[in-house]
């Protein structure tokens, strides 16, 4: 977008480029969501941001009208496959909070002083800046959403020392962190309660589909869902955490809840980005339903599914092995064997609400062969790529590019580009992917396409979104008809 464009925006108070840009304002010194009900100021005195950093690093602080903060993220990070978008998945994921700025850079196979030019040069601000933003948004998350006490939500929103979190608090939000939740009068949790209960901005419409979408996929023990929940155990890296995202149709505002019923604090913020990936809370779906409703044959989909979104991956070495299980085999004959591979995991120390194991890692699925069944090739190979990343042979995760996953899995035997492309769905987020050879694919293309369309037969014309008109055939394939008699393949 260019500058006229965003002040158009900003103009009309359109919440759909929310967390998208950022809007200063020379006059006041404040920077603010392009909805922010304030009386727009004049174009000469705006200048409009990629990031809240970069606002803040050019010394302005946040709205308390708008709150600039509290709003979905921005999805170019997964239209983007350049350094900037690879780098900002990984901050989001927490990288800068474990493993520092060299981490970062290491991940990305730049040096920390290159990665920092093309950041700021990109980005407006450095990988430090883009992280401590990060921090601040989840404390004032934290802070406004629970009673955790003061310096339990410094730790865990990833901040050093309560003075660092006092002192950024102060800087970005010009309130202190007590002054922040007196004015927000936050709820207050239950008496006994140890639940971290938060509200998951996101923009509207949504589709809960994506949660049936999981939810047959559930491993039992491992995982839980309905139609309008879902709930499982995660190992992250100082421990295990269990969670549970619930949407609620009839709420004033339709909201979806994030429960997280145990996590090692300074797992947090790590924990709140998978989430919103698994989720797809960062997608744009008017921009995204705009495109795919002008291919005549998405378009009645789109209007009775208005919203849908494209299931993420909160571990992506989990989501390489589940694609390898439920290659050209049933959504049901995967789980199956799925359930059966869960018995190699460790019992969870988050354990509760029915859920009480880890899915296995890949060192204990490399030793799990005899929980496998099926074609010997597929068994092979499936203990082949567990052994690759238990030992550190293969690495791929949020970081990747999709040309870079591609040469990092296809070397594998026993995948290909139909598992590439589902991998780098579910763990890039990557929009434009389109599986021309599933066959739930090609099933929903016959369901939807009553008419010959004379249109591309891999939906070109939806491009940059065709990942999304993959879920959208996939939705049309599942949906029960009176001439389907043999079960679908592909869609694990």
């Amino acid at each position: 977008m260019d500058f006229w464009q965003r002040y158009r925006a900003i103009d009309a108070r359109d919440t759909r480029f929310d967390g998208q840009f950022y809007t200063a304002v020379r006059t006041t010194g404040i920077y603010c969501r392009p909805s922010c009900p304030a009386r727009t100021p004049k174009a000469s005195n705006v200048t409009f941001y990629e990031t809240s950093a970069a606002a803040h690093d050019a010394g302005y602080r946040a709205c308390k009208r708008c709150l600039p903060e509290a709003v979905p993220g921005t999805p170019a990070w997964n239209l983007r496959q350049d350094v900037a978008g690879r780098a900002m998945r990984l901050i989001n994921d927490g990288v800068v909070n474990r493993e520092g700025v060299e981490g970062l850079a290491a991940r990305l196979g730049y040096s920390a002083r290159q990665l920092n030019r093309i950041l700021t040069h990109e980005l407006g601000a450095g990988p430090l800046s883009l992280a401590r933003a990060g921090r601040a948004q989840t404390a004032r998350t934290l802070l406004v959403s629970t009673s955790m006490k003061l310096g339990d939500v410094a730790f865990a929103a990833g901040f050093s020392s309560v003075r660092q979190f006092n002192e950024t608090m102060l800087a970005v939000f010009a309130m202190t962190p007590g002054e922040l939740r007196l004015a927000a009068r936050p709820h207050r949790p239950a008496r006994g309660t140890t639940a971290l209960t938060l509200a998951l901005p996101y923009r509207q419409p949504f589709d809960p589909g994506v949660f049936s979408f999981l939810a047959v996929r559930t491993i039992p023990g491992i995982e839980a869902g309905t139609e309008a929940s879902y709930a499982r155990t995660l190992r992250l890296q100082h421990g295990d955490a269990r969670f549970r995202v619930d949407y609620d149709d009839g709420a004033p505002g339709r909201p979806l809840t994030l429960t997280v019923g145990a996590v090692d604090l300074r797992d947090l913020p790590a924990l709140l980005g998978r989430v919103r990936r698994l989720f797809d809370l960062d997608a744009d779906p008017e921009a995204i339903d705009d495109a795919l409703r002008g291919d005549p044959r998405l378009a009645p989909s789109v209007a009775a599914a208005p919203g849908l979104r494209m299931p993420g991956a909160v571990d992506p070495q989990e989501l390489l092995v589940r694609a390898m299980m439920g290659q050209q085999v049933t959504v049901a004959a995967a789980r199956t064997a799925l359930i059966r591979l869960s018995a190699a995991g460790s019992p969870s120390t988050a354990a509760g609400d029915g859920l009480e194991r880890l899915f296995p890692t890949p060192a204990q699925l490399a030793e799990a062969g005899h929980l496998l069944a099926g074609p010997r090739r597929r068994i092979d190979a499936l203990l082949h790529a567990a052994s690759a990343m238990a030992s550190g042979e293969l690495d791929f995760g949020y970081g990747n590019d999709v040309p870079g996953l591609e040469a990092a899995l296809l070397p594998l035997p026993g995948v290909g580009a139909w598992t590439i492309g589902y991998v780098a769905m579910r763990v890039l987020g990557a929009p434009d992917i389109f599986l021309a050879n599933d066959a739930a694919v090609r099933n929903g293309i016959r369901a939807l396409d009553h008419g010959g369309s004379a249109l591309s037969p891999d939906f070109r014309e939806t491009s940059p979104w065709r990942s999304y008109a993959t879920m959208h055939l996939w939705r049309a394939a599942a949906r029960p008809s009176p001439t389907t008699t043999v079960p679908l393949k592909g869609m694990p």
